[in-house]
């Protein structure tokens, strides 16, 4: 039995980049005239010549804090979408409200390659704990199962009685929902005596998965994997059995930048993840998923050759208010692009004496005048604050521009 979905997932990384910006230009040149949102963000850009991920670089994030506005302004999907909404096979909504589209494609959100490296296969029934509710996420996994040719409980969210008899009856073969739902199914298995074993293999996503709660479901004899994916473009990254990092999924290209701004960070430092994905239906170029991670150097183990993440590393969006003040990691990023001396930054927000203080943390390679530094703080800010200069290095690599270390309550 074959180990990877297809051939595309062993490709050399250079002919997989060819391709991919081969047909990011087909993409772009059928759906600029579609999609005003993407024309105007394409604007000055020659699309024949995004030939590499430096030519992608200089083309504008559009980040997801920016739909909702967006789509206020041209309903119903901001000006995004290069289809019409009742050419689609569905319209789902995200709080906010947020619309995403879902076309009309076989494996649209591209989960299917998630599920094979989870052990998935032809003839496997699936319990689907995902929310079938308006949200995507049901329909993501289904799909991706259907093209697996797998057949689906649709279970939903909750109605944990409900489930345990489907377990019981349907035996389901693998799962699909968040980790922590499947050991309340499990635990609540074992209680009422309701054998669940048929269950041998999960892919999992949408809350954490500790290596505790791991290591309880395997010993419960349940193979676990998990994706990483977004409303507004399905599965972006995926485990496979060697569980070394997410393996970037065919079809997106991943960039990591400076939290704030649009430009990439060094291989293995923290930023925000920003996916191009190739999609004539809802063509997102450069979108920014407001989620923290960073790249794993080196191939994965299990012979696919994609860029490889760390996984969800936290929110990159930590716009803190001071003073009644809004400050936002682009106005830190500034600060430390109008002093090319510095390396890292890091504002820090405290309370002393019932006051919110700042302090801006900023890495230096040599001893650095921290006075102008304050100045363009207050400048950018217009709100007074500290500077201190610690040695190169000292500041965490975790992606964090603003931490807000104030008391809660």
């Amino acid at each position: 039995m074959s180990e990877h979905f297809d051939r595309y997932e062993t490709r050399p990384p250079k002919a997989r980049e060819s391709a991919f910006f081969r047909d990011l230009r087909a993409v772009l040149k059928i759906s600029r005239a579609r999609a005003p949102a993407l024309r105007r963000q394409l604007k000055s850009v020659d699309i024949d010549a995004i030939v590499k991920r430096s030519d992608l670089a200089r083309v504008p994030v559009v980040r997801k804090s920016d739909l909702k506005a967006m789509q206020a302004e041209n309903p119903p999907f901001g000006g995004l979408a290069a289809v019409r909404a009742a050419q689609l096979k569905r319209i789902l909504v995200s709080p906010g409200p947020i619309f995403e589209p879902e076309g009309n494609g076989k494996d649209w959100w591209g989960a299917a390659r998630a599920l094979f490296a989870a052990g998935f296969r032809k003839g496997d029934l699936v319990l689907n704990a995902f929310s079938y509710h308006l949200t995507p996420g049901g329909h993501i996994m289904e799909s991706g199962a259907h093209a697996l040719s797998c057949a689906v409980i649709p279970a939903g969210v909750g109605n944990t009685e409900q489930q345990l008899e489907a377990i019981q009856y349907l035996a389901p073969s693998g799962y699909c929902g968040t980790p922590d739902f499947l050991k309340i199914l499990l635990d609540k298995a074992r209680d009422a005596k309701i054998d669940a074993s048929s269950i041998k293999r999960a892919l999992v996503s949408g809350a954490a998965l500790p290596a505790s709660l791991r290591a309880e479901l395997e010993k419960a004899g349940v193979a676990v994997a998990q994706c990483y994916a977004t409303a507004d473009l399905g599965v972006i990254a995926y485990e496979s059995q060697s569980t070394e990092g997410m393996i970037v999924n065919e079809g997106c290209l991943v960039e990591i930048v400076k939290p704030g701004t649009d430009d990439p960070v060094p291989e293995g430092e923290v930023g925000e993840v920003v996916v191009t994905r190739l999609n004539a239906d809802y063509p997102l170029l450069r979108f920014g998923t407001g989620d923290l991670s960073a790249v794993l150097p080196g191939q994965s183990p299990c012979g696919r050759t994609n860029m490889r993440i760390r996984g969800w590393l936290g929110r990159a969006d930590q716009t803190t208010k001071v003073k009644g003040m809004f400050v936002h990691p682009s106005q830190v990023a500034e600060i430390a692009r109008r002093h090319p001396e510095l390396g890292r930054v890091r504002l820090v927000v405290r309370r002393e004496k019932e006051q919110d203080v700042m302090v801006l943390r900023a890495e230096s390679k040599s001893q650095c005048n921290a006075a102008p530094i304050a100045d363009t703080l207050q400048s950018i800010t217009k709100l007074r604050g500290s500077v201190e200069i610690v040695a190169a290095g000292s500041l965490p690599n975790d992606g964090k521009v603003i931490a807000d270390e104030r008391p809660v309550g």
